[in-house]
């Protein structure tokens, strides 16, 4: 348990400190509260475009995330000869292998809660033909951000602090409570008496949207312990694709009786379950039942990736 602990805490904080996870997180958080400032006339439907898109750029920026972050953690620490290092030592493969999921998955946690976040003060910005864009909260959430870099910088410079790692806690302390303080500080008002509010629906959203990174996660991880970055991304994206599109492709044929289809449908990933974005109009919510009944799908399907992960990795030479 102690080396399983290890390896988790040692791969979260090395994802952590890497500079494309920065530049990853802080651009897709950032993007998604830009996105909220700019007029779309979209016939009063502006708000809920803006959340759209928001749950879009949090799924792809996570998609990207997973892949990245599992490339660097099995696929360059084989390359490099680490992992033949770690695994010299009273360390299984399995324990090997799970602790970096356990880093990974950690990591896009967080990724995820900094651009539910945004999310969150995108979807209170968001104004219609008749509203004005929330420049206050706007430069708010600019400023608290490079004020992260800048505190992150001042220790890297007088402290000898890693910059990176500084950088990732202080963007996502300074913008939760940037954000906290705009909820219950700030009394902005829209168009015809509205008053500005946070969408809190947007909350079991974005869970089911991580429980779908963390099945790519897993992907990603088995794919690692083979590929390179490029050929996991490519087959990532393709299996996203494919399931977007698994009850187009294969649900028709399974009910006709097809062994195949059948097969595909079962063992393709539905991302369409996770994809609930269309549920939050009219005032809809989406209850936690479903969520707590989505976790469930989500471990079947992480727990068969990882045992085909924990399977190409038990015979890969590591010299």
């Amino acid at each position: 348990m102690r080396q399983y602990l290890s390896i988790a805490s040692n791969a979260f904080m090395e994802l952590v400190r890497q500079p494309i996870f920065l530049l990853l997180m802080t651009s897709s958080s950032g993007f998604c509260v830009f996105i909220s400032a700019v007029p779309y006339f979209g016939f009063g439907e502006d708000p809920k475009l803006v959340k759209d898109m928001s749950l879009a750029l949090m799924l792809l920026s996570g998609l990207f995330g997973a892949v990245l972050c599992a490339s660097s953690s099995v696929a360059q620490e084989i390359r490099s000869g680490t992992a033949l290092t770690v695994l010299s030592k009273p360390v299984s493969r399995l324990t090997f292998l799970l602790g970096k999921f356990t880093g990974l998955a950690g990591s896009l946690t967080l990724m995820t809660f900094t651009n539910l976040v945004a999310a969150l003060l995108a979807g209170r910005m968001a104004f219609d033909a008749y509203g004005d864009t929330d420049i206050k909260s706007l430069s708010i959430y600019a400023g608290v951000g490079f004020l992260a870099y800048a505190v992150a910088g001042f220790f890297n410079f007088f402290l000898r602090r890693g910059f990176v790692s500084d950088a990732v806690f202080a963007f996502i302390l300074f913008t939760s409570l940037a954000v906290l303080g705009i909820h219950l500080l700030s009394h902005d008002e829209r168009a015809f008496g509205e008053v500005a509010t946070v969408d809190w629906r947007m909350i079991p959203a974005a869970v089911l949207i991580l429980f779908a990174l963390l099945i790519l996660a897993a992907v990603a991880l088995a794919c690692s312990t083979r590929l390179d970055t490029v050929p996991t991304l490519a087959i990532c994206s393709t299996l996203f694709m494919v399931g977007l599109m698994s009850d187009y492709l294969f649900k028709g044929a399974s009910d006709s009786g097809s062994w195949w289809a059948t097969f595909l449908y079962a063992i393709t990933p539905n991302w369409q379950q996770f994809w609930l974005a269309d549920a939050l109009e009219d005032k809809k919510t989406i209850p936690w039942s479903y969520v707590a009944k989505s976790s469930v799908y989500m471990l079947s399907c992480m727990a068969a990736a990882l045992a085909a992960g924990v399977w190409m990795f038990d015979d890969r030479e590591l010299n």
